[in-house]
């Protein structure tokens, strides 16, 4: 088995241990955070607030 093998098998592994950690993530953040939380759009909130110079 020569060097370039064994980077293509660290790369598969590295790419594995990723996609498990973006599963996790997606699962964890998930279960802490409800969807009405995900999908405001609170910056546009606070940009309009900014622009009002109003704290």
């Amino acid at each position: 088995m020569d060097v370039w093998n064994i980077l293509e098998y660290l790369a598969w592994a590295l790419s594995a241990m990723f996609g498990a950690l973006m599963l996790i993530n997606l699962i964890r953040i998930d279960t802490t955070y409800d969807d009405e939380l995900l999908t405001s759009s609170r910056e546009g909130e606070i940009e309009v607030t900014a622009e009002r110079h109003q704290i």
